[in-house]
């Protein structure tokens, strides 16, 4: 007897019912065939504060709490390209040149794979310039790949600056003389200018201007005071942070003659304003100390010579890169500078009123200061032992130390998704 219509209807509904479950099976095989993780339902928006460590010869990113015990959260692998930009520099002369003189000089041997980090407005992605490859890239941080890729000028990428809406990034392009700034989202230029010297620092302020910081040539032995003409065009540059036009010029190498200091060096390290951004402090080149510089008047008000560690050679072309203190905060309120003595092992806190500093905590190599994200701790980078330290505004003393990668620079605060613990991969 012939089926009947209601039968029919069943059984074709039944293979309609098995097909898309077919297809639905294979489509999740396919998935995990490309490393592709279940569905976890949807990723968290709420953000959390957190810290970025660059791992300058790891070539990773370690991320830490803001505050607290500075726990890390969690690994970021920042070269995820390593294979492709190793092989575009070594079938290319000049950028392998280039690539060879980082590692022999800035980067005391090793491959400098990252310089600045900086997260973001929405926490979704990490910008990281690379020194050895001469580029800015953006990190997915759920998934670790690149969103885009910004080539520098020349061969070299260094620090870098973010607006103070965080849409804006500025990046030094040290072979070039040049400052790039992109859009963070997307990795567009929106403008560049020129600068003296090996671009270093960036620092946008308040008033809508950008302020560059070149520091000459720091990778050669000719660190006598009476070679020190020999190091370049160092000046500071401050540019109109929209048009990209240059608004003032800062030769230090005058104000330093004029404050009576001509023995000291005019390429200006790192540096901080005051929260009313009226005062600038600054470190030099081969200096145990710091410089207070008032905007306004726009000549040297106060310097403070710190104390120096009898154990650091005397030999000022050991030092690295021309650093003798290399590392700059203020607390919040304006109260407290934290100074990291890098070729003395130690940082202190120094009173800004007095200029008058605390204890000196013992640091192995301290290369960069920032601060906490509750304001109560100057946060330090020790290359020397792979960690970092934070240390109490309020008393001057080590707080927390936690262990990071190889040779860890620079420390910038960001904003993550709340429920981030690494990025695939990682």
């Amino acid at each position: 007897m012939p089926p009947s219509r209601t039968s029919s209807t069943r059984r074709l509904r039944t293979r309609r019912l098995a097909t898309a479950v077919a297809v639905a099976l294979a489509f999740v095989a396919t998935a995990g065939g490309t490393g592709s993780a279940a569905p976890q339902g949807p990723a968290s928006t709420e953000l959390r504060e957190a810290m970025f460590v660059g791992n300058n010869w790891d070539g990773t990113a370690d991320v830490i709490a803001a505050r607290g015990d500075f726990h890390r959260i969690g690994r970021l692998n920042v070269i995820p390209d390593k294979e492709e930009r190793l092989r575009e520099i070594y079938l290319n002369p000049v950028k392998l040149a280039f690539f060879l003189g980082v590692r022999s000089g800035p980067g005391e041997g090793h491959d400098q794979f990252v310089d600045d980090m900086y997260a973001t407005p929405d926490g979704s992605a990490m910008v990281v310039s690379r020194p050895s490859f001469a580029d800015v890239v953006s990190l997915d941080l759920r998934t670790g790949r690149i969103n885009w890729r910004f080539p520098v000028a020349g061969y070299r990428a260094d620090h870098m600056a973010v607006s103070p809406d965080g849409t804006r990034v500025a990046v030094s392009a040290s072979t070039a003389n040049t400052v790039h700034v992109l859009d963070i989202a997307t990795g567009r230029q929106l403008g560049s200018f020129k600068t003296g010297d090996k671009p270093h620092e960036n620092v946008f302020t308040s008033d809508g201007r950008l302020w560059n910081m070149s520091i000459g040539e720091v990778t050669t032995a000719l660190d006598a005071p009476w070679l020190d003409w020999t190091k370049g065009d160092r000046r500071i540059t401050v540019v109109d942070a929209r048009t990209f036009e240059t608004v003032r010029v800062i030769d230090m190498r005058e104000r330093l003659d004029a404050f009576g200091r001509g023995d000291l060096s005019d390429a200006v390290r790192p540096l901080v304003f005051s929260p009313d951004e009226k005062k600038l402090y600054f470190q030099v080149s081969f200096h145990n100390g710091l410089l207070e510089y008032d905007v306004a008047t726009d000549r040297i008000t106060r310097a403070k010579a710190l104390p120096g560690n009898p154990a650091t050679d005397p030999d000022r072309t050991t030092w690295v890169n021309d650093s003798r203190h290399h590392g700059l905060s203020i607390s919040p309120d304006g109260t407290k500078l934290c100074v990291a003595g890098t070729m003395d092992d130690y940082v202190t806190v120094v009173d800004r009123a007095t200029l008058q500093e605390g204890p000196l905590v013992e640091a192995s190599k301290p290369y960069w200061a920032t601060v906490s994200g509750d304001g109560r701790s100057c946060v330090i980078s020790e290359s020397g032992t792979d960690r970092v330290t934070a240390i109490d505004f309020a008393t001057g003393r080590r707080v927390a130390s936690v262990d990071v990668g190889d040779h860890p620079q620079r420390v910038r605060l960001a904003r993550i998704p709340a429920d981030w613990t690494g990025a695939e991969g990682s």
